[in-house]
């Protein structure tokens, strides 16, 4: 990489982790926190809440991706920043889950993510654009990762109103970065057009990168809507949460870093890719045989094979189709990539909801061993080809 283009790829993925960090910030204890406030007896209601950011941001991904494409990137990033800052302070001083649900789904009107991938594949070279890109993934995985281990050891002093304020500083934070941080952008960026659109949509590899984002991200709230409460069952106070957390992350961490991503450089791609899809479906069925009486050290191994799924992923995803986009259609494709996560969002929120409502935990990870499952056999058909680094 030049220069510039390091410059560009950590700002962008530090704009990118400040923004994640304050979603995931309240994932760990959301489901437990939110049972304090009016309204938190349902079940429903808590996933809904939990996952509304992911609908609004679904609504505006495209849009707002198709307008960095004309208006430029940068104001659309600032804009959306300031908006997801104005949801914040709503989540933070709401009296109700109903208004925890507005200032979540006002957090998820600031829907950048197109628009900051965008960016960076302007601002890099076709040839260190897989290593720019998976930057960005690498920084998700990481503020997946903090968030498990500062939320509950946060959130007895500052309560979950003090979580939604910390995310309104890192917004801010993320501002100050676009604003100074971010080399400048091309003056000339590519239209997304109907027609680039279609052969978007029509590309089976990238179809099933968005069906596979969409997958995770559902399960990934489904499954925090019922792993906090087993921990409880587990004797773990809900304030200790990050003593299981920390050391699984370690490990995960570990593994990943140290053995999958060299698999996938040396050629292994589709093993590792598929291998971390089935690793984290057997996770929702190994949380399944914890239901009666959980183990705490069961747990702890489960969550560290569910951490080394998630991180492969969610570090791969972004990098994986952005190569499977043509340069001039790059905008829409990742447009459409991030309004796939955001109902996988959504989605995981309000089904994990009502499943819980329904059919309690048993529910819940049958559901996403099944979406995990059906993902699995959609990627079964991906060419190593195309998905080869």
């Amino acid at each position: 990489m030049t220069p510039d283009e390091r410059r560009s790829s950590a700002a962008l993925a530090a704009i990118y982790a400040l923004r994640m960090l304050g979603l995931f910030i309240v994932l760990p204890v959301f489901a437990l926190e939110a049972r304090r406030y009016p309204g938190g007896e349902d079940p429903a209601l808590i996933g809904l809440a939990m996952g509304a950011y992911g609908l609004t941001q679904a609504f505006l991904q495209m849009p707002l991706g198709m307008a960095s494409d004309r208006f430029g990137r940068k104001p659309v990033i600032l804009l959306g920043l300031a908006v997801f800052a104005i949801g914040s302070a709503v989540a933070a001083w709401a009296p109700s889950v109903q208004w925890l649900l507005a200032g979540r789904a006002l957090q998820g009107a600031g829907a950048i993510s197109a628009a900051v991938t965008a960016l960076l594949a302007d601002l890099t070279r076709d040839a260190v654009r897989t290593k720019a890109m998976a930057l960005v993934g690498i920084s998700i995985a990481l503020m997946f990762a903090l968030s498990l281990v500062v939320a509950p050891a946060l959130v007895p002093h500052v309560g979950l109103p003090g979580l939604f304020l910390i995310t309104l500083a890192l917004s801010l934070a993320a501002m100050v970065v676009v604003a100074w941080g971010v080399p400048a952008e091309p003056r000339q960026h590519a239209r997304a057009t109907r027609a680039s659109l279609r052969e978007v949509l029509r590309q089976r590899d990238l179809l099933r990168v968005n069906v596979g984002v969409f997958a995770l991200h559902a399960a990934q709230i489904m499954t925090w809507l019922s792993v906090p409460a087993l921990l409880v069952q587990a004797g773990l106070d809900p304030f200790q949460h990050w003593h299981a957390y920390l050391p699984a992350l370690a490990v995960s961490l570990l593994i990943v870093g140290g053995g999958l991503f060299r698999l996938e450089r040396r050629g292994h791609f589709r093993a590792v890719y598929l291998g971390t899809i089935a690793l984290l479906a057997l996770v929702q069925l190994g949380f399944l045989t914890q239901l009666d009486q959980p183990s705490l050290p069961v747990l702890s191994a489960l969550l560290c094979l569910y951490f080394v799924g998630f991180n492969t992923q969610e570090a791969s995803q972004p990098s994986l189709a952005s190569r499977l986009a043509a340069p001039h259609q790059r905008g829409t494709a990742l447009g459409v990539f991030n309004t796939l996560m955001s109902l996988g969002i959504f989605v995981g929120g309000a089904l994990g909801g009502l499943v819980a409502r329904s059919w309690g935990a048993p529910g819940i990870f049958g559901a996403s061993a099944a979406l995990l499952t059906i993902w699995l056999l959609l990627a079964w058909g991906m060419r190593p080809d195309t998905s080869a680094r």
